[in-house]
């Protein structure tokens, strides 16, 4: 792929947008790379991995903000970096660890991924993440994006690093009107991308486009008074940026119903360390796929274990990208601890600070507090 070159208009398949248009953007590409970093400089937003040229610092920053907003990784980022400080003390972890320190931030594949890639990094690269960015790709759990931050923020590379807020801007910039999604127009939007980047301080331009799509040129109705580019914006000059970019209609997540019982039996609670994609190697309590009245009836039957209510079923929902769970907690107890047929194991309460949940068990979680008497929510360490 070509950089910083005009003649990446050579390599573009067609849009539905000039030739014209894209030479003119890509012959201003040093105007628009000075008019953004001269209002990054005013107005970056401070972030504890910013200034630093750590490229393990940026790699972990990069995956925990995939999806999440930063306000939210704030505080999982500091107690990640303390707990592992180098790609050494990553490698050298447990998953069952890592998956503890990000817990509550969600989608934890990204954990699992990095893991894994801080490993391989410590048996193929010496414990050093590559500059080049086709290196860093085959890297497990770095893609495109992280690449090409990694190699722009942490080595000063001159390559491209887009995400959703960088696409969202080009698209307005360029005033592309076609989906976003479609493969042809996703490659046109990197190609567009790379001609953009300058060889001078590539890092910050790649943040600075990032802080203009997080704060600026936001989804819905941007803030084009406040834009340093709003003078090279098609979107702007025609007055449909609201409407860009060009996204295909998603489908509406599914809604599985579930009952979570929450079963005590002295001083311990039943519990289930999940083997499913989703929410892989975090804790759970059961989730039973029947109504909450036939909980106690199923669970003899399946397990042996007889139940008796101890307090009024809960109602819980938790939303994920794809799916809703609809729980009705419901604290139960019994008098033997019987063995599990299956991947249940009981599990005494005081452990349960050591073990990773995830944020869909908050409720099932107070729900286990009440029934031992406490008066705080967990987790987080609260109790």
């Amino acid at each position: 792929m070509c950089y910083n070159n005009l003649n990446c208009r050579k390599s573009l398949p067609a849009l539905s947008l000039s030739m014209e248009r894209i030479s003119l953007l890509m012959e201003k590409a040093s105007e628009i790379a000075a008019s953004l970093l001269s209002w990054y400089d005013r107005c970056a937003r401070s972030m504890p991995w910013r200034g630093i040229n750590n490229p393990y610092y940026t790699w972990v920053s990069e995956a925990m903000l995939q999806q999440t907003r930063v306000e939210t990784v704030l505080f999982y980022y500091d107690r990640f970096i303390a707990r592992f400080p180098a790609i050494s003390d990553l490698a050298a972890a447990d998953e069952s660890d890592v998956l503890k320190m990000w817990e509550g931030l969600g989608y934890y594949s990204r954990a699992r991924n990095l893991h894994r890639g801080a490993r391989q990094v410590m048996e193929e690269y010496e414990g050093i993440l590559p500059r080049n960015p086709d290196l860093l790709r085959k890297i497990h759990g770095i893609g495109p994006y992280t690449a090409g931050a990694i190699a722009s923020i942490a080595y000063q590379v001159p390559v491209p690093a887009v995400d959703g807020n960088v696409i969202r801007v080009l698209s307005r910039l360029y005033g592309i009107r076609e989906s976003v999604q479609q493969p042809s127009v996703r490659k046109n939007l990197d190609l567009l991308a790379a001609g953009l980047v300058p060889l001078d301080r590539p890092g910050d331009y790649n943040q600075a486009v990032m802080d203009l799509g997080a704060t600026v040129c936001v989804s819905g109705t941007p803030d084009c008074g406040r834009c340093p580019l709003s003078s090279f914006c098609d979107a702007f000059a025609c007055g449909d940026a609201s409407d860009l970019p060009v996204l295909p209609k998603s489908k509406p997540p599914k809604t599985e119903y579930w009952t979570v019982p929450v079963i005590r039996c002295r001083e311990s609670l039943l519990l289930r360390l999940r083997k499913e994609t989703l929410l892989q190697g975090l804790w759970c309590f059961p989730m039973l796929s029947c109504q909450a009245e036939e909980a106690t009836t199923y669970l003899e039957k399946k397990t042996g274990l007889v139940c008796h209510p101890s307090g009024s079923a809960a109602p819980a929902r938790h939303v994920f990208t794809h799916r809703i769970w609809e729980m009705t907690v419901l604290p139960l107890l019994t008098e033997d601890q019987l063995p599990m047929p299956g991947e249940e194991r009981w599990i005494p309460y005081r452990e349960l600070s050591s073990l990773a949940f995830p944020t869909a068990m908050n409720k099932a979680l107070l729900v286990a507090a009440q029934l031992f008497g406490v008066e705080k929510s967990f987790p987080a360490g609260k109790l």
